[in-house]
């Protein structure tokens, strides 16, 4: 049910205010509005205000189907104008107006996920400390001399100045950015058993692949910030179940190898993959003061195309977290700058996937954002504001792309006629629409394809 509900208030909200953007421009521009929808289909209610400007009479709706919405405007090309009114018809204004009008639905997406990240900053939200975890074996974190349980203390891209860290999800975004563009990440950090700060270079340029996929961070070898070796739930019927471990167990070895954290823990574990062998290595396990040793058999799973050890239990205590806050004006700063950063990652992506050098699997549906809508709310009102603003985002940038049927296309045909000083014919605009719409069912059907195999595959 909090899927169902945050799905249907973030397309709501979200089609709403993209929807809004065409209508408050199109009545400032003089523009008679005949409707304002929220969803496609039968209508479910409908009303008219009161008080509307000279000129308008909106009336407002609320559609079955809620994968859209559209504002009608008074068209010659869709329908006889009263010639008393032909100067509030949509395609008699100036090139500059209708240019506005189309565009200020992509705009209004843009300025709402500014705002959505502002409110997070103004609020603040818990995020986990940037202590590094123990670097994935063969990594580039681990090729530049990283070891696990570094305080990073600023960080940038390699030739740029370093700016302060303050999470670990700062790190994250920072290595997402120079991984997808193959730029060197400089860290500065220090470390408990050492004096001073010291500085290490990840070659993020050498990685052979500019996927966003599950690998990326793996390949890079910073898969989470530090947590103690400690077992969490148990699953019933598990591998640690079946050993006897218990919540709270701290593991400070396996065999003769030392556990120093929960990302270390995590690998020895997926490294194993030895179901159906017996138990050659023995866990060291702290219990109420006391240390034990139980003998573990992880289970093997299928994780792609190798199998990898599993052992039905949440491994890793909790990270050490951080209230992450700012001001009135560095908060809608940092909104606007992460809004400006994720809509250029977003704009690369699509242009990789068009080119062929990232995969169609990167295309998400209806399907996977009602799932990221659900976990989101379920962590709390930042997780879904930051999501709200991610989709916002997409939802704006994907509308600019000059696709015929998008708000992109118009614009397109408005940048045709300022240049040749006509308008598209209406032949070739009924063909590039057709075409539009062919381009935009394969991607829907491709997105929704990427759904069903992420979901139940």
């Amino acid at each position: 049910m909090l899927t169902i509900l945050a799905f249907i208030v973030a397309l709501g909200l979200l089609i709403a205010v993209h929807e809004y953007g065409h209508y408050r421009v199109a009545v400032a521009r003089g523009v008679k509005v005949l409707r304002f929808s929220v969803g496609f289909g039968h209508v479910l209610y409908r009303w008219k205000p009161r008080r509307q400007r000279p000129g308008q009479d909106t009336e407002f709706v609320i559609g079955a189907f809620p994968l859209g919405g559209y504002v009608k405007m008074l068209d010659e090309r869709e329908g006889p104008v009263d010639p008393a009114e032909r100067h509030l018809a949509f395609n008699t204004q100036p090139l500059r107006s209708r240019a506005a009008i189309v565009a200020a639905g992509p705009a209004a997406n843009l300025l709402l996920a500014v705002l959505l990240y502002a409110a997070v900053n103004w609020y603040g939200v818990q995020e986990p400390t940037p202590v590094l975890a123990s670097p994935v074996a063969g990594s580039v974190a681990q090729e530049a001399g990283l070891r696990g349980g570094e305080q990073v203390q600023q960080a940038g891209f390699d030739g740029e100045p370093l700016r302060p860290l303050r999470s670990f999800e700062e790190l994250r975004w920072l290595l997402t950015r120079g991984a997808l563009d193959g730029r060197d990440v400089k860290l500065q950090f220090t470390r408990s058993d050492e004096r001073g700060a010291r500085e290490a270079v990840l070659a993020l340029g050498t990685l052979p692949s500019r996927e966003a996929d599950a690998q990326l961070f793996r390949r890079i070898g910073i898969l989470g910030p530090w947590t103690a070796p400690v077992i969490g739930e148990v699953m019933p019927g598990g591998a640690a179940a079946r050993a006897g471990l218990q919540q709270g167990d701290r593991v400070l070895a396996i065999g003769a190898t030392p556990v120093v954290d929960g990302q270390q823990l995590r690998e020895l574990i997926r490294a194993s993959a030895g179901a159906g062998q017996p138990a050659r290595e023995p866990w060291r396990v702290q219990r109420d003061g006391r240390t034990i040793e139980v003998a573990v058999q992880p289970d093997a799973v299928r994780d792609g195309d190798k199998p990898v050890g599993r052992i039905g239990a949440y491994v890793g205590a909790p990270p050490q977290m951080v209230t992450v806050r700012h001001g009135p004006i560095d908060g809608l700063v940092k909104g606007a700058v992460r809004t400006w950063e994720v809509s250029l990652l977003s704009l690369r992506m699509m242009g990789r996937m068009v080119i062929g050098e990232a995969s169609l699997k990167n295309l998400s549906g209806p399907l996977t954002i009602a799932d990221y809508a659900g976990k989101s709310a379920s962590l709390g009102l930042t997780h879904y504001l930051v999501f709200l603003a991610l989709i916002s985002v997409s939802l704006g940038v994907l509308n600019l792309l000059p696709l015929p049927v998008l708000d992109g296309g118009h614009l397109m045909y408005y940048l045709w006629e300022a240049v040749t000083g006509k308008s598209v014919s209406d032949a070739w605009m009924e063909r590039l629409q057709r075409g539009g719409i062919a381009v935009l069912l394969v991607m829907m059907s491709i997105a929704l394809f990427n759904d069903v195999s992420r979901l139940f595959g």
